[in-house]
């Protein structure tokens, strides 16, 4: 059970959340319990989900590149909830097949056939796990794929953006409203 409230508001009357609940609905079909636990701090959140709209939206990487390095970073932290919300977004929402995303679960970066995705998420991964040990060969190989400035920082934030999520929902315990199948298949156990 969550360590917060989650304030399910009947009525939202700030525009901001309004819109954010828009794209989340259309998105992933409801409003995860994860947007009701930031709710407890709304001026963050509006700021917060504002940045993240900037990262998805106005930078050199397609939402679908984005919604594979949330799920491999989220899954690399242990992060069932996310990694569970990001497969949702890039099956229901960008409608990507689920037997690919369930193998992108399960294989990795074996699952992806484009070199430039698989240079995107060996970077992603490498910027998670220690970033101080990136290489200027993994950035030449961004900048290979067609990646410019803009969107190495761009992708950098991004991973940045995906663990600040990925420790909220750890920390606070938000409760687990995706399917099962995703966490299943990303090799958490029933505890997770």
């Amino acid at each position: 059970m969550a360590r917060v409230a989650l304030p399910k508001h009947e009525q939202i009357s700030d525009p901001a959340v309004e819109g954010i609940f828009a794209w989340v609905t259309e998105m992933e079909g409801s409003v995860p319990n994860h947007f009701y636990v930031e709710l407890n701090f709304p001026e963050f959140f509006t700021a917060k989900l504002g940045a993240t709209k900037v990262l998805w939206e106005m930078g050199e990487l397609t939402m679908e590149e984005i919604q594979h390095v949330g799920i491999l970073v989220s899954q690399a932290n242990g992060c069932p909830y996310c990694t569970a919300a990001f497969c949702t977004i890039l099956n229901y929402g960008l409608g990507t097949a689920e037997d690919y995303v369930g193998n992108l679960l399960q294989q990795g970066l074996d699952a992806v056939d484009t070199d430039r995705l698989k240079s995107l998420l060996a970077y992603a991964l490498q910027v998670n796990y220690d970033p101080g040990a990136v290489t200027d060969a993994q950035v030449v190989a961004l900048r290979q794929h067609g990646l410019t400035d803009k969107g190495i920082v761009q992708l950098t934030h991004t991973v940045s953006d995906f663990s600040s999520y990925n420790t909220l929902n750890l920390a606070l315990d938000t409760d687990y409203d995706y399917r099962d199948f995703w966490k299943e298949l990303a090799g958490f156990t029933a505890s997770n």
